[in-house]
């Protein structure tokens, strides 16, 4: 389907003018227990890092955070939400598509790095041809979308995306009363955040200023990852003195405890952060008509969580407030994936979710039945390749391991930076680890893993050959290959071949046609051949904002028209430059 359909955008104003004229009556038609006070209500999405359960709404309550305690208190907590892999990128691929990023080549971590160890070219994911990132999708329907400021989405952003994608993006930069998608993200409980020298990243400080297009922050001339605040000078937000608690496939010494400690002083900072954004929502007076969502990409950041299919790197907290404070102080323990994102903002503003969609709303007029599954992938991450499958019903997990004869533990030199890493590599070498500690570092592993998470938590009993458990197994081994089947995703393809087919088995990366514009009574048509292709047009040059294009625009006499066109997963199109003349 082509953006440029007149009857599209006849409908979608049509369908625009219908929902701007409900009667307040039917504004406040109570759906799923919510009152919809509003048809268009603004969404906020705060994103953390690598965060598992850490925190007190969620039982942790080993370091104070106030503003997410409040938020809990003011609404509903989900313990249930798992990422789709967990790692990054490919989970924030679900988050924008609602589709699986085994599905769409978007599982392998990146696409874009690791290119001399891979052999293979920088690629991006393909998704169908009819799909649209979310926030574009929010776009056609009115919202202002900001995005402050990360993507690693496994593909480039078409420049229709986003109203604006910066590290000064923010609501307060829309058209008055235009609602808003608002996504800001924080990176301080990041892995990173554990390496030496340790200290908060000075990029980080714009959200204290949030807003402010005026403010700057320390370069000293190097990346943001590395550009951190001196150990000296960074906040102290618990003692460190502090004795922790450590998961038991870790070490508890002085070195894990120091980590540990680093973990729970980057929270207190991010929730800092958090209210501060929370701070600039209510001084707008914008609280009580925007639904808010917290929570993490992934699980944790320490060794064993992050990248790992166990629940320490898939489960992550989220909260989500609504307004009015409806539900607060509730819990729902519905099983949430990050594919379920999509629909649910849809649904949230009364749209119906696009067929294409893996996932499934869990609020609004459009939310579905609860999920019996979740599902989860994990393929290469940096150099180091593996292939895992994994589906988990509220209790049991089953894992299916397409390269059994390969260790559990990938030697990824990013993740042993982290000290507690080294720390657990030298205590291997020297055959100091304990049973537990020494799970991850086995040979080989089995084909097929069962745990019962609730009561084996850190998954370290795998029940896939005890009896008593083969029916479980059944149900779980039959559900994943529904899963494989309907999401078209096949394991056992090499990345080389994956590429291959991502290309149309071309050897360069596929390229969107130039769009093309013709003028009638000063309105410009634009096409494009590319299928799928989302088009973008604006007449400032210098604005860094495209407009969606869904229907014929007005254009001046002798006004420059600029339009680009970009398929996900493709190069983007040259921009085209047309001057509306007789």
């Amino acid at each position: 389907m082509k953006l440029c359909s007149i009857q599209f955008g006849i409908l979608s104003t049509l369908c625009f003018f219908f929902f701007a004229c409900q009667t307040s009556k039917e504004n406040r038609v109570k759906k799923n227990g919510i009152v919809n006070t509003i048809n268009k209500p603004n969404i906020l999405w705060l994103v953390t890092e690598d965060m598992g359960a850490y925190i007190p709404p969620f039982g942790d309550n080993t370091v104070k955070t106030p503003n997410l305690t409040r938020l809990a208190k003011e609404g509903v907590i989900y313990p249930n939400l798992y990422s789709t892999s967990g790692v990054c990128a490919p989970s924030r691929a679900a988050i924008a598509t609602g589709m699986y990023p085994s599905s769409i080549g978007a599982n392998h971590m990146r696409t874009t790095s690791n290119t001399e160890a891979t052999g293979l070219p920088k690629y991006e994911a393909v998704p169908p041809a009819q799909v649209k990132m979310i926030s574009e999708l929010m776009r056609v329907n009115g919202y202002y979308c900001t995005n402050n400021y990360k993507t690693d989405y496994q593909f480039k952003a078409p420049v229709t995306a986003w109203d604006e994608s910066s590290k000064y993006a923010h609501w307060r930069n829309r058209d008055k009363n235009q609602p808003f998608f608002a996504v800001f993200n924080f990176t301080e409980t990041h892995e990173s955040g554990l390496f030496e020298p340790y200290g908060f990243r000075q990029v980080e400080t714009r959200h204290y200023h949030a807003g402010d297009r005026t403010y700057e922050w320390k370069k000293n001339g190097l990346p943001d990852s590395k550009n951190r605040i001196p150990e000296s000078e960074n906040p102290v937000h618990i003692p460190k003195d502090t004795k922790f608690d450590v998961p038991p496939y870790l070490v508890d010494n002085d070195i894990t405890q120091r980590d540990m400690w680093k973990l729970y002083n980057n929270i207190a900072e991010m929730d800092k952060q958090v209210g501060a954004i929370l701070k600039q929502l209510e001084d707008d007076g914008l609280l009580e008509n925007t639904i808010i969502f917290f929570y993490g990409d992934h699980g944790g950041p320490l060794p064993r969580e992050k990248r790992l299919i166990y629940d320490s790197g898939l489960n992550t907290p989220m909260i989500v407030r609504f307004p009015n404070k409806a539900k607060a102080g509730t819990k729902d323990d519905k099983l949430v994936s990050f594919v379920d994102f999509a629909p649910t903002l849809l649904s949230l503003i009364n749209q119906q979710p696009k067929t294409y969609m893996q996932g499934q709303a869990f609020l609004g007029n459009y939310k579905k039945e609860d999920r019996k599954y979740i599902h989860a992938a994990a393929d290469r991450f940096d150099a180091e390749r593996d292939v895992i499958r994994a589906v988990r019903d509220p209790q049991f997990k089953y894992i299916r391991n397409y390269m059994p004869q390969k260790g559990y533990y990938l030697p990824i030199t990013y993740r042993e930076k982290i000290p507690a890493m080294q720390e657990l590599l030298r205590l291997r070498d020297a055959g100091n680890l304990n049973d537990i500690q020494m799970q991850w570092f086995r040979g080989e592993k089995p084909k097929e893993e069962l745990f019962d998470c609730k009561n084996d938590p850190y998954e370290l009993n795998n029940l896939a050959n005890n009896p008593e458990y083969k029916d479980k197994l059944i149900e779980l081994r039959k559900e994943m290959d529904t899963w494989l089947l309907n999401i078209k995703d096949d394991p056992t393809l090499p990345e080389d071949k994956l590429v291959e087919k991502l290309w149309k088995h071309q050897k360069t990366k596929p390229k969107t046609k130039a769009p093309k514009v013709a003028f009638v009574s000063n309105k410009a048509v634009i096409t494009c051949e590319t299928e799928g292709a989302s088009i973008g047009y604006k007449t400032d040059a210098k604005s860094k904002r495209w407009s969606v294009y869904t229907k014929p625009i007005h254009v001046n006499e002798n006004d420059v028209l600029l339009v680009k066109s970009h398929r996900i997963g493709y190069l983007s199109s040259i921009t085209v430059k047309v001057k509306n003349q007789k």
